[in-house]
Protein backbone atom coordinates (compact mmCIF):
# COMPACT_ATOMS: atom_id res chain seq x y z
CA UNK A 1 0.00 0.00 0.00
CA UNK A 2 1.08 3.28 -1.05
CA UNK A 3 -0.45 6.63 0.10
CA UNK A 4 0.40 10.15 -0.37
CA UNK A 5 -0.17 13.01 1.65
CA UNK A 6 0.08 16.49 0.65
CA UNK A 7 -0.63 19.72 3.07
CA UNK A 8 -0.91 23.23 1.45
CA UNK A 9 1.90 22.75 -0.73
CA UNK A 10 2.81 26.07 -2.71
CA UNK A 11 5.11 26.59 -5.28
CA UNK A 12 6.07 29.95 -6.75
CA UNK A 13 9.20 31.37 -8.91
CA UNK A 14 9.76 35.19 -7.81
CA UNK A 15 6.09 36.84 -8.28
CA UNK A 16 4.68 34.25 -10.10
CA UNK A 17 2.12 31.95 -8.56
CA UNK A 18 2.50 28.72 -9.99
CA UNK A 19 0.10 26.95 -7.33
CA UNK A 20 -0.98 27.61 -3.57
CA UNK A 21 -3.05 25.81 -0.92
CA UNK A 22 -2.80 22.63 -2.37
CA UNK A 23 -4.18 19.63 0.44
CA UNK A 24 -4.90 16.11 -1.06
CA UNK A 25 -4.71 12.54 0.12
CA UNK A 26 -4.26 9.68 -2.23
CA UNK A 27 -3.73 5.72 -1.56
CA UNK A 28 -2.81 2.93 -4.72
CA UNK A 29 -4.04 3.44 -8.01
CA UNK A 30 -3.97 6.02 -10.65
CA UNK A 31 -3.97 9.72 -9.93
CA UNK A 32 -3.97 12.40 -12.92
CA UNK A 33 -2.30 15.68 -12.60
CA UNK A 34 -4.84 17.70 -15.09
CA UNK A 35 -4.43 21.56 -15.93
CA UNK A 36 -3.82 23.24 -19.44
CA UNK A 37 -0.20 23.96 -20.75
CA UNK A 38 1.53 26.16 -18.16
CA UNK A 39 -0.90 25.43 -15.03
CA UNK A 40 1.93 23.92 -12.85
CA UNK A 41 1.25 20.13 -13.84
CA UNK A 42 4.48 19.89 -14.28
CA UNK A 43 6.24 21.36 -11.50
CA UNK A 44 3.85 19.68 -9.06
CA UNK A 45 4.86 16.53 -9.79
CA UNK A 46 8.13 17.35 -9.20
CA UNK A 47 7.17 19.02 -5.81
CA UNK A 48 5.46 15.83 -5.11
CA UNK A 49 8.56 13.84 -5.92
CA UNK A 50 11.25 16.05 -4.49
CA UNK A 51 13.12 17.05 -7.65
CA UNK A 52 11.60 20.66 -6.82
CA UNK A 53 11.71 22.18 -3.49
CA UNK A 54 8.27 23.40 -2.79
CA UNK A 55 7.97 26.82 -1.43
CA UNK A 56 5.71 25.98 1.50
CA UNK A 57 3.77 22.95 2.83
CA UNK A 58 4.70 19.04 3.54
CA UNK A 59 4.64 15.79 0.87
CA UNK A 60 4.55 12.89 3.32
CA UNK A 61 4.75 9.19 1.61
CA UNK A 62 4.07 6.08 3.42
CA UNK A 63 5.22 2.73 1.59
CA UNK A 64 4.38 -0.56 3.06
CA UNK A 65 4.47 1.24 6.71
CA UNK A 66 7.83 2.83 6.20
CA UNK A 67 7.64 6.65 6.45
CA UNK A 68 9.20 8.65 3.76
CA UNK A 69 9.13 12.59 2.66
CA UNK A 70 9.47 14.64 -0.72
CA UNK A 71 13.85 14.29 0.28
CA UNK A 72 13.85 10.51 0.83
CA UNK A 73 11.01 8.93 -1.80
CA UNK A 74 13.45 8.37 -4.71
CA UNK A 75 14.47 5.15 -3.78
CA UNK A 76 10.83 3.83 -3.95
CA UNK A 77 10.36 6.52 -7.13
CA UNK A 78 10.51 5.95 -11.12
CA UNK A 79 9.98 9.27 -12.96
CA UNK A 80 10.09 9.70 -16.65
CA UNK A 81 8.75 12.90 -18.12
CA UNK A 82 9.93 14.42 -21.52
CA UNK A 83 12.26 16.96 -20.14
CA UNK A 84 14.55 14.16 -18.00
CA UNK A 85 17.31 12.85 -20.22
CA UNK A 86 19.48 10.33 -20.54
CA UNK A 87 23.08 10.41 -21.07
CA UNK A 88 23.47 10.37 -25.45
CA UNK A 89 27.14 9.18 -25.77
CA UNK A 90 25.71 6.11 -24.23
CA UNK A 91 23.74 3.43 -26.38
CA UNK A 92 20.11 2.48 -25.18
CA UNK A 93 21.02 -0.69 -23.56
CA UNK A 94 24.13 1.22 -21.42
CA UNK A 95 21.90 3.59 -20.38
CA UNK A 96 19.42 0.88 -18.80
CA UNK A 97 22.58 -1.04 -17.21
CA UNK A 98 23.83 2.14 -15.78
CA UNK A 99 20.70 3.40 -14.32
CA UNK A 100 20.41 -0.63 -12.58
CA UNK A 101 23.91 -0.22 -11.79
CA UNK A 102 22.72 2.79 -9.63
CA UNK A 103 19.64 1.29 -7.83
CA UNK A 104 22.12 -1.81 -7.14
CA UNK A 105 20.57 -1.81 -3.33
CA UNK A 106 17.18 -2.70 -5.02
CA UNK A 107 16.08 -5.17 -6.69
CA UNK A 108 16.19 -4.99 -10.35
CA UNK A 109 14.05 -6.05 -13.21
CA UNK A 110 16.88 -7.96 -15.56
CA UNK A 111 17.94 -5.65 -18.23
CA UNK A 112 17.12 -8.35 -20.99
CA UNK A 113 13.74 -8.17 -20.06
CA UNK A 114 13.16 -4.53 -19.96
CA UNK A 115 14.35 -4.03 -23.30
CA UNK A 116 11.90 -7.03 -24.67
CA UNK A 117 8.59 -5.66 -22.55
CA UNK A 118 9.14 -1.71 -24.18
CA UNK A 119 10.32 -2.66 -27.62
CA UNK A 120 13.85 -1.36 -27.43
CA UNK A 121 15.40 -4.68 -28.65
CA UNK A 122 15.67 -3.44 -32.49
CA UNK A 123 17.59 -0.09 -31.64
CA UNK A 124 19.09 -1.52 -27.93
CA UNK A 125 22.93 -1.01 -29.46
CA UNK A 126 22.17 2.16 -31.16
CA UNK A 127 23.13 5.35 -29.14
CA UNK A 128 20.60 7.51 -27.25
CA UNK A 129 21.67 10.62 -28.86
CA UNK A 130 20.85 9.24 -32.60
CA UNK A 131 17.40 7.67 -31.96
CA UNK A 132 14.16 9.29 -32.42
CA UNK A 133 12.08 10.71 -30.17
CA UNK A 134 9.46 8.15 -29.74
CA UNK A 135 12.20 5.65 -29.26
CA UNK A 136 13.76 7.78 -26.77
CA UNK A 137 10.46 7.56 -25.28
CA UNK A 138 10.36 4.17 -24.72
CA UNK A 139 13.91 4.00 -23.67
CA UNK A 140 12.67 6.32 -20.77
CA UNK A 141 9.97 4.93 -20.18
CA UNK A 142 11.73 1.88 -19.17
CA UNK A 143 14.40 3.41 -17.37
CA UNK A 144 11.57 4.84 -14.69
CA UNK A 145 10.92 1.09 -14.04
CA UNK A 146 13.64 -0.83 -13.85
CA UNK A 147 14.52 -0.72 -10.04
CA UNK A 148 10.52 -2.10 -9.97
CA UNK A 149 9.10 1.15 -8.16
CA UNK A 150 5.89 1.77 -5.82
CA UNK A 151 5.74 4.92 -7.47
CA UNK A 152 5.52 6.27 -11.14
CA UNK A 153 5.55 9.38 -11.84
CA UNK A 154 4.60 10.14 -15.19
CA UNK A 155 4.64 13.50 -17.15
CA UNK A 156 2.97 12.85 -20.32
CA UNK A 157 4.02 9.44 -21.09
CA UNK A 158 2.65 9.52 -23.88
CA UNK A 159 4.73 12.15 -26.13
CA UNK A 160 6.05 11.39 -29.27
CA UNK A 161 4.87 7.53 -29.14
CA UNK A 162 3.07 5.54 -31.42
CA UNK A 163 0.14 3.44 -30.80
CA UNK A 164 2.07 0.58 -29.89
CA UNK A 165 4.13 2.14 -27.76
CA UNK A 166 0.86 3.55 -25.71
CA UNK A 167 -0.11 0.17 -25.02
CA UNK A 168 3.25 -0.09 -23.04
CA UNK A 169 1.94 2.72 -21.23
CA UNK A 170 -1.47 1.32 -20.16
CA UNK A 171 0.90 -2.08 -19.16
CA UNK A 172 3.11 -0.30 -16.88
CA UNK A 173 0.34 1.46 -15.58
CA UNK A 174 -1.77 -1.39 -15.29
CA UNK A 175 1.30 -3.61 -13.61
CA UNK A 176 1.96 -0.86 -10.61
CA UNK A 177 -1.77 -0.79 -10.01
CA UNK A 178 -1.55 -4.80 -9.59
CA UNK A 179 1.09 -4.38 -7.34
CA UNK A 180 -0.73 -1.73 -4.95
CA UNK A 181 1.82 0.59 -6.18
CA UNK A 182 0.85 4.87 -7.07
CA UNK A 183 0.79 6.31 -10.47
CA UNK A 184 0.96 10.08 -10.68
CA UNK A 185 0.03 11.03 -14.30
CA UNK A 186 0.10 14.48 -15.51
CA UNK A 187 -1.10 15.02 -18.66
CA UNK A 188 -3.35 17.34 -20.72
CA UNK A 189 -4.93 14.42 -23.11
CA UNK A 190 -7.76 12.97 -22.08
CA UNK A 191 -6.88 9.38 -23.27
CA UNK A 192 -4.06 9.49 -20.84
CA UNK A 193 -6.80 10.65 -17.82
CA UNK A 194 -9.01 8.21 -18.72
CA UNK A 195 -6.69 5.87 -17.53
CA UNK A 196 -6.83 7.05 -13.90
CA UNK A 197 -9.16 6.49 -11.02
CA UNK A 198 -8.96 10.25 -9.84
CA UNK A 199 -7.97 13.12 -11.23
CA UNK A 200 -6.68 16.69 -9.63
CA UNK A 201 -7.07 19.65 -11.44
CA UNK A 202 -3.95 22.17 -11.18
CA UNK A 203 -5.21 25.05 -12.27
CA UNK A 204 -7.96 25.03 -9.72
CA UNK A 205 -5.57 26.00 -7.35
CA UNK A 206 -4.61 29.52 -8.83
Amino acid sequence: MVTLKVNSLAKSYASEQVFRDLSFQFSSGVIGIAGHNGSGKSTLLRCISGLTLPSSGTVLWNVDNSEYSNKTVSQALGYAAPYVQLYEELTAIENLKFIRDLRSSQPCKPVSSVVEIYGISGFADSLFGELSSGQQQRVKLAASVIHRPRILCLDEPGTNLDEAGYEIIQKMIQSCRENGGLVLLASNQMRELDLCDDVLNVAESK
